[in-house]
């Protein structure tokens, strides 16, 4: 690894500010002061104006996310965000995308920045999966614009996945599966064709899915998990 990514990656400066340590002689690796362009490993010994920096090791979790919470690490509002739902010494950690105040589900929060830059960059079709509940009943080709693709906001959305899993008179359940998330995108789409979405929940992102995880509650993503992620 670059050492000016190396200090970055540490929480020392930017990459930037970083090269500019480097330059003033304030780096030292294995007891000598560095260089530009250096390569570094975890093996090595460095030294910021004589303090010694190490990378912290990410950290990846998973967040069943409730209604009434915010996907952010703040808000100027007051409002609760799901940053309260984590650990007191979690650090400094991020929501990957969002899900909007009235949604809930299946939220990732990690410290890798890279990460979450890959799984949220509008080039990456990372399919993500809803349970949508609409009041009174629907029928499978009542869905088909959906299917195909509905103009909201003046634009045409993709190609998607949706089918009923559970209807009466009351409400109808649908699955519906995207690769793009534009903001409040499932809500517009069932408006356009006249619905109103009572219930949004994300079930699954990729083949990364909830499984009994409590609403409110959190897990530490495995190996296997974050290795899926970092594929996807």
């Amino acid at each position: 690894m670059r050492l000016n990514k190396y200090l970055a990656a540490s929480g020392v400066a930017s990459r930037r500010e970083s090269d500019k340590l480097i330059n003033e002689g304030k780096v030292t690796v294995n007891g000598k002061t560095a260089s530009l362009g250096a390569d570094v490993n975890e093996d090595d010994q460095i030294y910021v104006n004589g303090a010694r920096v190490t990378i912290k090791k990410n950290e990846y979790y998973i967040l069943n996310k409730p209604k009434g919470y915010i996907c952010s690490v703040s808000d100027e509002k007051g409002r609760k965000t799901v940053i309260d739902l984590m650990p007191v010494n979690v650090g400094r950690i991020y929501p990957v995308g969002r899900l909007d105040y009235d949604s809930e589900g299946l939220l990732i929060l990690t410290t890798d920045g890279e990460l979450a830059q890959h799984l949220t960059h509008p080039s990456n079709t990372v399919s993500k999966t809803y349970l949508v509940k609409i009041e009174g009943t629907i029928t499978e080709t009542v869905l088909n614009p959906i299917r195909s693709g509905i103009e909201i906001d003046g634009y045409i959305t993709k190609k998607c996945k949706a089918h009923i899993v559970e209807t009466n008179k009351e409400y109808t359940k649908i699955h519906i599966t995207l690769t793009e998330g534009k903001n409040r995108e499932i809500r517009k789409m069932f408006g356009a064709i006249g619905k109103e979405v009572t219930l949004l929940k994300r079930i699954k992102i990729g083949e990364l899915s909830l499984r009994g995880l409590d609403r409110g509650a959190y897990r530490k993503l495995n190996k296997q998990e974050i290795a899926y992620l970092m594929n996807l």
